[in-house]
């Protein structure tokens, strides 16, 4: 059996108490692998990539790599001028991760090369060309004031450093301490945990990808070959489906409102609501969490940081689904029942293309009018994709033949 048949047998470790299986629809779900007591932490997990909001990039109060609250006295910051981002950091640990895993490709004139691989020296042409980029993707970050983008950069800069690190150690290069979830063996590179997720078809800026495309050239001539136009586009909608909102204490009610449509929002996993979250973050285990107005488990960033803490609601045998809350369940005070329903439901849409079909939800529908269970039967149930190589893959094909 070769290492892509695998993968679900290594990806995500036993002590995570979660495994992956696939539902009769092929659709993949988390299932816990152990009996769970309500209250229980079933696993704890780190980001691959983490962006505080465009709000609070650039304010110094939280740290820009784990999102720890921090005090301006104790911050540290880098040197203006390979700092376009304006990062402040909590600790000299979280400055050093940020640097060699994103940073110091997209925001400064340092080699994205490990030390011992000799790279092409830099001239002053080559650093000008540089900063020039960075300068005119960090405008276009700063005047879109979404995640997304920055998600997407970030995560073509740790698939470099992956891949990069790995030519110095020989080939398999296990994660830090205290990073993503990694398969138990290491086989797999980062590209493995991300094609088998969801995605979203989406249609990017036109400005976007010549500015990412450029600041990648500019650091080092072939990286622009990390992203295409079909792959930008795949890459910005598996953060869209798949990014958590963090927030701590129930969130934040100091979030500037949108301005941009209602239906062109950005939005991100959380129970409090978007508009209360403090920034996006991408998981590779949480990532397999399917929604539910009755969700069997909550995410909990209890540390003050982006490290995800799953708990169970409620006591779990073997084998039960894991589902969270994507959006806010709560009932409001100033709602119906159809009221509450029909919100959350509006909110899926919107954010996943998902028409939610729990429990809850069919319970509520029973005192849905003629003309509303009329509306419900024409709404798009999934609209969310999974790539083309993987489709072919499950079928039994060869996921690099491509026709």
């Amino acid at each position: 059996m070769d290492a892509g048949h695998r993968y679900y047998d290594a990806f995500p470790p036993k002590s995570t108490n979660v495994a992956v299986e696939t539902r009769e629809n092929g659709r993949k779900i988390a299932v816990v692998t152990k009996d769970v007591a309500a209250g229980e932490v079933i696993y704890k997990e780190n980001p691959v990539v983490a962006v505080l909001d465009s709000d609070l990039q650039g304010l110094g109060k939280h740290c820009a790599h784990c999102f720890r609250s921090i005090q301006e006295s104790i911050s540290i910051q880098l040197p203006e001028n390979s700092n376009p981002v304006q990062s402040t950091f909590c600790s000299k640990a979280c400055l050093v991760a940020n640097q060699s895993q994103s940073h110091n490709l997209l925001f400064t004139t340092e080699s994205p090369l490990p030390a011992e691989i000799q790279g092409t020296p830099n001239t002053e042409a080559s650093i000008e060309a540089r900063r020039t980029a960075q300068e005119k993707f960090v405008t276009y970050v700063k005047k879109e004031g979404r995640a997304g983008p920055l998600l997407v950069a970030r995560f073509i800069a740790r698939q470099v450093a992956l891949e990069t690190a790995k030519m110095v150690e020989g080939g398999k290069k296990a994660t830090e301490k205290n990073d993503f979830t990694d398969s138990e063996t290491g086989d797999y590179l980062l590209a493995d945990h991300i094609e088998r997720l969801r995605y979203l078809e989406l249609k990017p800026n036109p400005e976007e990808l010549p500015l990412l495309v450029d600041i990648l050239q500019t650091a080092l001539p072939g990286l622009e070959q990390f992203v295409t136009d079909e792959r930008h586009a795949t890459l910005l909608g598996k953060m869209a489906y798949n990014a958590y909102g963090v927030s701590f204490g129930g969130g934040r009610d100091d979030k500037p409102e949108p301005t941009a449509r209602s239906e062109d929002v950005e939005k991100t996993r959380t129970p409090y609501g978007t508009q209360r979250q403090i920034g996006s973050a991408f998981y590779t285990l949480s990532s397999y969490l399917t929604h539910s107005c009755e969700p069997s488990a909550r995410p909990s960033f209890s540390t003050g940081t982006t490290e995800l803490h799953l708990i169970a609601n409620r006591e779990l045998k073997k084998g039960d689904e894991l589902t969270v809350a994507w959006v806010d369940v709560s009932k409001h005070d100033d709602e119906s029942v159809i009221e509450g329903r029909r919100r959350r439901r509006i909110e899926l849409a919107r954010g996943w293309r998902l028409a939610c079909g729990c429990s809850r939800c069919d319970e509520e529908s029973k005192d849905l009018t003629p003309k509303e269970h009329k509306e419900q039967a024409a709404e798009e149930k999934d609209g969310s994709k999974v790539e083309e190589s993987m489709s072919r893959f499950e079928a039994g094909g060869d996921p690099d033949n491509v026709e």
